[in-house]
C-alpha cells in the first residue's frame, strides 16, 4: 500500500464533508477485492475498494498528502460498485468514492517552500470543458456532431481514415471518441410529448431520454415507448428534461449536476406513477439524486425525494406492472451483460432476464465473471483507455465464449465500449438493448428488423 507519512496541514484536507462513519463501516476483510475489476487486473492492494478506502481515510485525517500518485489510485476506480454487492458489512462505497472525487477534481493542493499548504479552485482541461461538459450533454449539439460522423460512415471514410492511420494524427481522447463510434443508425424524429396506451389504460408515466443516448440509441426509446404502449401505458415525454448529471457529477463538476438535477425534478413534477429510464448508469445517477443534494447541495433547498421514488429501470418497471405476454419468435442465443450500475448500484439483475425469457425463441446463456465491469463506466473509456481496453476485452472474451447469435445490455455506455471491442477483434455480433427484443417480439418482427 502507498506509503503513509505524517503531515500537517493548514487548511483542512479534502473530505471532510463526507460523515466519517462512512469510513469505519469497512473492516478491512477483503472480500470485495475479487470482485473489483481493477484489482484484479493489477494486484495492487490500492486499486482495491478497501485500499481506496485506506488511502481516503488518510488523507482525510491528515496522514496522507493528497498526491498525483493518490489521485491516480483513485481515480483508476470505475465506480461500479461491485464491492457494494459483495460487501458483507454494507459499505456505502459510493458514498465515499464520489463526494471524495468531486472535491479533489474541484480543488487543486499546493505546497510552498515553507511547506505550508493551499486549495484552490482547480480548472477543468480542454477534453472535459468542450467534450464532457459542453458536448455530451447537449442533444443538439451532439446531433450535428454526430452528423458529419454518419455521412463518413456512408461514404467508408471512416475506414480509409483506420486503414492509413491518419486518424493517429487526432489527440488521443478523439482518436478514442472516433474508435467508440458504433454503426450510427438512420436519424429518427424526437420522440413527441405524448403517447397514449394501447388498449386499457394501467399506468401513465414519464420517459427519460438523457443526453447521449438520445443522440445515438433514439431508436432504442423508440422500442421502449413502443413497449410501454403496448403494456398499457400513456407515456410522456417532457421536452424540458436534460442530461442525467452523471457526466459532471462523477468527474468532479459538481454545479452543473446540480443545475441538472435541479431541471430533471422540474421537468417531471407531473402526475406519474413512474419515471422510466432504459439507461443503467443514467438511472442510477436519478435514483441517487436524494443522496447528491445532501452531499454537494446541502443548503440549496433542492428537494428531490418524491421524484427519486418514481424512478424505474424498464425492467424494473415492467415486472412490477405485469408483462403483457409477447408472441413473435426470435430464434436466437443470447449472452447477457449485466450493466454494473444495473447490476450492483440498483441491484437489478433478474428483471431483464425474465423479461426475454418471455420471448418465444430466445436461449439465454450464462457467461463467466458478470459480475465484473466491462470498462465502459461512462466517460472511463476516454479518460482510462488501457484499463477499459483490459477489461473490455475480458468482457467480450467471456460473451463470445457461449457462441451468441446476439449480445444484450441495458447501458448506452456498455453497448459502445462491446461494440468498439468487438470491432477491434473483428467479431461482428449485434449488441442491442432487451426493449429492442421485446418491441420486436410485440410487433412479430425478427432480429433482421433491428433498426
Amino acid at each position: 500500500m502507498t506509503d503513509v507519512k505524517q503531515t500537517s496541514h493548514e487548511t483542512p484536507p479534502i473530505g471532510q464533508t463526507i460523515p466519517y462513519e462512512r469510513f469505519l463501516d469497512c473492516v478491512h476483510c477483503g472480500l470485495c477485492t475479487s470482485a473489483c475489476p481493477t484489482y484484479v487486473e493489477t494486484g495492487d492492494e490500492n486499486d482495491s475498494p478497501r485500499g481506496r478506502i485506506y488511502l481516503m481515510r488518510a488523507v482525510v485525517d491528515g496522514r496522507l498528502d493528497l498526491t498525483e500518485k493518490v489521485k491516480g489510485h483513485l481515480d483508476l476506480c470505475l465506480d461500479c460498485r461491485s464491492c457494494e454487492t459483495a460487501c458483507p458489512s454494507g459499505v456505502q462505497y459510493g458514498r465515499l468514492i464520489e463526494p471524495f472525487r468531486v472535491e479533489m477534481h474541484e480543488t487543486s493542493t499546493t505546497t510552498d517552500a515553507a511547506g505550508k499548504v493551499s486549495k484552490s479552485t482547480s480548472k477543468p482541461d480542454w477534453f472535459h470543458r468542450y467534450v464532457l461538459y459542453a458536448l455530451f450533454p447537449n442533444r443538439q449539439r451532439m446531433k450535428w456532431a454526430l452528423l458529419p460522423a454518419k455521412w463518413m460512415q456512408v461514404l467508408k471514410l471512416d475506414r480509409m481514415l483506420e486503414a492509413t492511420g491518419i486518424n493517429r494524427l487526432l489527440p488521443e481522447r478523439l482518436r478514442r471518441m472516433q474508435q467508440q463510434l458504433p454503426r450510427l443508425h438512420r436519424t429518427l424524429p424526437e420522440l413527441p410529448e405524448f403517447l397514449p396506451a394501447k388498449g386499457e389504460r394501467r399506468a401513465t408515466v414519464g420517459l427519460f431520454v438523457g443526453c447521449v443516448a438520445d443522440a445515438m440509441f433514439r431508436h432504442v426509446h423508440w422500442a421502449t415507448a413502443r413497449v410501454l404502449q403496448e403494456n398499457g401505458c400513456d407515456v410522456v415525454i417532457p421536452k424540458s428534461q436534460g442530461c442525467c448529471g452523471a457526466i459532471h457529477y462523477h468527474s468532479g463538476a459538481s454545479g452543473p449536476a446540480v443545475d441538472l438535477m435541479t431541471a430533471n425534478t422540474t421537468a417531471f413534477d407531473l402526475k406519474l406513477d413512474a419515471v422510466i429510464v432504459n439507461v443503467a448508469g443514467c438511472g442510477a445517477m436519478l435514483k441517487d439524486y436524494s443522496h447528491i443534494a445532501s452531499e454537494i447541495a446541502a443548503g440549496q433547498n433542492v428537494d428531490a425525494a418524491a421524484f427519486v421514488n418514481k424512478v424505474k429501470d424498464i425492467s424494473e418497471f415492467l415486472m412490477e406492472l405485469g408483462p403483457r405476454e409477447p408472441h413473435g419468435p426470435i430464434d436466437a442465443v443470447v449472452a447477457y451483460q449485466d450493466a454494473c450500475h444495473l447490476q450492483h448500484a440498483q441491484r437489478i439483475t433478474q428483471q431483464p432476464r425474465s423479461l426475454l425469457s418471455l420471448i418465444p425463441g430466445i436461449t439465454l446463456k450464462p457467461i463467466s465473471e458478470p459480475e465484473l465491469c466491462c470498462g465502459a463506466a461512462g466517460s472511463y473509456n476516454l479518460t482510462q483507455p488501457e484499463m477499459a481496453d483490459k477489461l473490455g476485452q475480458r468482457k467480450t472474451d467471456n460473451l463470445l465464449k457461449v457462441l451468441p447469435d446476439l449480445i444484450v445490455t441495458g447501458n448506452a455506455g456498455c453497448s459502445l465500449q462491446l461494440q468498439a471491442q468487438l470491432k477491434k477483434q473483428g467479431k461482428t455480433v449485434p449488441v442491442v438493448h432487451p426493449m429492442e427484443l421485446l418491441d420486436l417480439s410485440y410487433r412479430n418482427l425478427g432480429i433482421a428488423d433491428l433498426s
